[in-house]
């Protein structure tokens, strides 16, 4: 009996061994195109594709290759303001576009964090190191390496077989950082495939499905010059990249009595030409507009989309209003709603009202 149970045991774990092997077998064997090599081409545009973007905040720093770590606070123009997020950035610009006659200012409150390309991060006391590390990349539409035009959705899932230790794991990549810095870790041992299929998303928020590492190859270098990755300091080139005809419309059409707020043509400042004068648009494509006891009528359209989003307006009676204006924003700074309207680099309008 004790013989034979001695034989069972090593009957059994012999199975268990062929069996292991067996699973380790099918995992080396995986196809190429769904394994991950370290410093492949793909791994490599990966990579590029999930590094931090440093030019989100380049009204800020001015330095494309690193962005600052939230939360920090700064003086612009002389007015306090805690930055907790990506999303307030936008008061600076609202701060400085109070006056297009004034020099802008911004002084950051030290010391602060930088988060580099590959998201680590140091620490920055004074202005002088800020300025050390921004040298080499803060030219306007400096080349850098990131892609900025096709991003991953997540979680994406991969498997590891580490050929020496013969270990084998399986990991869940839940953001850019972890993918990153899961792409940076792969040893020369490693076995990584990744579970297909996966998705990405163009600059025109698009979808693709991905079924091999192959495909994501071509898709991630078509995709490298598809959009403005705005490396640079024109903080209100692309302040309109989701306005349609129909959210100008509805916004131009629900409330009623806009102001001029400003108007500048061939370099001429008209800011006060229609103070309190109404400006009325409405759906048929006509508008009024109205000061004292006089009443003129001009017609308007809006055609096109994103920053190339165009209004005509033309009334006859005020021809300083008139033109084929591009939207560049429309932005709420406080109680107020303003429409700014721009044709080339001078001459602007914007409507001003404090309809909710």
């Amino acid at each position: 009996m004790k013989l034979r149970a001695i034989f069972l045991l090593l009957l059994l774990t012999g199975l268990v061994f062929t069996s292991c092997r067996t699973e380790e077998t099918e995992l080396i064997q995986a196809p190429e195109d769904e394994t991950l090599v370290a410093d492949s081409n793909i791994a490599l545009l990966m990579q590029r594709t999930v590094s931090n973007d440093g030019s989100n905040d380049n009204i800020v720093d001015r330095a494309n290759c690193f962005d600052i770590a939230f939360p920090y606070t700064v003086n612009a123009n002389g007015q306090q303001i805690t930055l907790n997020s990506i999303n307030d950035l936008a008061v600076i610009e609202c701060v400085f576009d109070q006056s297009d006659s004034d020099i802008d200012t911004l002084d950051i409150a030290f010391p602060v964090n930088i988060v580099l390309a590959d998201f680590s991060e140091i620490t920055i006391t004074n202005i002088s190191e800020l300025n050390t590390y921004n040298s080499g990349c803060n030219g306007e539409n400096i080349d850098d390496d990131d892609i900025e035009c096709i991003d991953f959705q997540y979680p994406i899932e991969a498997s590891i077989f580490n050929s020496n230790n013969e270990l084998l794991n399986t990991v869940n990549l839940e953001s850019d950082n972890q993918l990153y810095e899961f792409i940076g870790a792969i040893d020369l041992n490693d076995i990584i495939t990744i579970s297909f299929p996966i998705t990405v998303t163009l600059s025109d928020n698009s979808e693709i499905s991905i079924n091999n590492l192959n495909v994501l190859e071509t898709t991630i270098e078509n995709a490298i010059n598809t959009c403005d990755e705005d490396d640079d300091y024109d903080y209100s080139d692309d302040d309109c990249d989701d306005c349609t005809p129909t959210q100008i419309e509805t916004l131009l059409t629900s409330c009623s009595d806009w102001e001029v707020n400003r108007l500048k043509r061939d370099n001429t400042d008209y800011d006060s030409t229609y103070d309190g004068y109404a400006f009325n648009f409405f759906t048929d494509g006509t508008m009024s507009v109205f000061w004292n006891t006089t009443t003129v009528m001009g017609t308007w359209t809006a055609n096109g989309s994103g920053n190339n989003l165009e209004v005509l307006i033309d009334v006859p009676s005020l021809p300083l209003c008139n033109n084929n204006w591009r939207l560049q924003e429309v932005k709420n700074c406080s109680t107020d709603t303003e429409i700014n309207l721009i044709v080339g680099n001078d001459d602007r309008l914007q409507y001003e009202n404090n309809c909710n």
